[in-house]
């Protein structure tokens, strides 16, 4: 996994940092880093990496806040397969340049492939949503990264966003196929993990999955047709099916959510996907039957208590729906759609102040969410 990254970060300008400080220092120690700064570049530019590393390592020593320095050690310890080194070097860039989003997302890299997920998935993040200027290629191979660490650690709602991302831009992206079947089977491994007895449904799933998030709707719908047909008892086929059904508009979709939830019932994501789905139809007291289910088996999932919060206030029951929204907020601040839905039921509450504050607070996730760089994947998660 070490070598995908190592062709983008030629890609990324020396623009990005500011003047060089070397002007700051006085006197001999001034000409003393000079020399070092400037025989370290012309290393680096002939390719004498090993030379390059000894330089800049002087270099930084003898200007600590030095941030083009901290960067291209950074990046040269990373070439030379140094991530233990190479991740001190880049934080200590990104104390000087904190903004700088390919530093938190070569930071995150390095993270992964260490095998750091959770904290690779915060640096990567974070760097997506600083901005990667016009890097396309940057960009690309770090929404990988971020989706397959999010499906290895189990975040699997969350790593449909930036799968979804891949599908539609880089749909032969590799591992995708890979991390698209995990994700819908709920599997929490890499890519080069998938145990040998499900890989026949995981490169098939996937497969179908791809097409799907990339909105290749007719090709996915033979993909998972086929599927059914081979896997006719297998619980995350049909939900997949059923989604993309019911977005097709085909109540067929309806059906398979069903037959998921009966072939297991403690599946909360598919009987969430069919609580919501109640609720679109107006069936609230069956909605809040499967919602109940889901918070009962999933107590700290936000989606569980939104779904609920919802189907209570439908059916009148005001003060219970607004405690389930309540908790909703609490459990996802970042979820827009919580605020709004806790906000309509204040409204319907006579509890006016309340209503207000979270509208403002749903304005203010939608306004920094539309401020946020293009292509970033969302900071907060979204009910089915």
């Amino acid at each position: 996994m070490l070598r995908f990254f190592m062709p983008v970060l030629a890609l990324i300008p020396l623009l990005v940092f500011l003047a060089s400080p070397a002007g700051q220092a006085s006197s001999a120690l001034a000409e003393g880093f000079e020399a070092l700064a400037r025989r370290a570049g012309e290393a680096r530019d002939a390719g004498r990496a090993s030379e390059a590393l000894v330089l800049y390592r002087k270099a930084v020593e003898a200007r600590a806040d030095w941030d083009e320095g901290w960067w291209y050690l950074g990046v040269l310890l990373y070439e030379a397969h140094k991530c233990d080194e190479a991740e001190p070097a880049f934080a200590r860039f990104l104390e000087l340049k904190p903004q700088m989003g390919a530093g938190w997302v070569i930071r995150g890299v390095c993270a992964y492939d260490q095998g750091s997920y959770p904290q690779a998935t915060e640096w990567i993040q974070k760097g997506l949503n600083l901005g990667l200027g016009r890097n396309a290629e940057l960009q690309r191979a770090a929404t990988a990264r971020l989706a397959f660490a999010l499906v290895k650690i189990g975040r699997f709602e969350l790593a449909i966003e930036p799968l979804t991302m891949l599908a539609l831009h880089s749909p032969d992206e590799p591992g995708l196929v890979e991390a698209t079947g995990l994700a819908l089977l709920r599997l929490p491994y890499l890519p080069s993990e998938v145990p040998a007895d499900r890989r026949d449904l995981v490169q098939k799933l996937g497969r179908a999955g791809v097409d799907h998030f990339g909105r290749r709707g007719d090709e996915a719908a033979k993909l998972y047709e086929k599927l059914v047909a081979e896997y006719p008892d297998e619980p995350r086929v049909l939900y997949a099916y059923g989604v993309l059904l019911l977005k097709r508009g085909d109540d067929k979709g309806f059906a398979e959510l069903r037959r998921a939830v009966e072939l297991d019932p403690d599946d909360v994501v598919t009987r969430l996907e069919l609580a919501f789905e109640l609720l679109l139809r107006g069936d609230n007291a069956e909605a809040k039957e499967q919602a109940t289910k889901a918070v009962a088996r999933a107590p700290s999932l936000f989606a569980a208590h939104n779904a609920l919060g919802r189907a209570l206030v439908e059916l009148g029951e005001l003060d219970a729906g607004i405690r389930e929204l309540e908790q909703a907020v609490r459990l996802a601040p970042e979820s827009a759609e919580t605020h709004f839905t806790l906000a309509r039921a204040y409204a319907r509450a006579g509890r006016t102040e309340d209503a207000a504050r979270e509208r403002a607070a749903f304005t203010d996730i939608e306004e920094r969410r539309r401020a946020a760089p293009a292509g970033a994947p969302a900071t907060g998660p979204t009910p089915p």
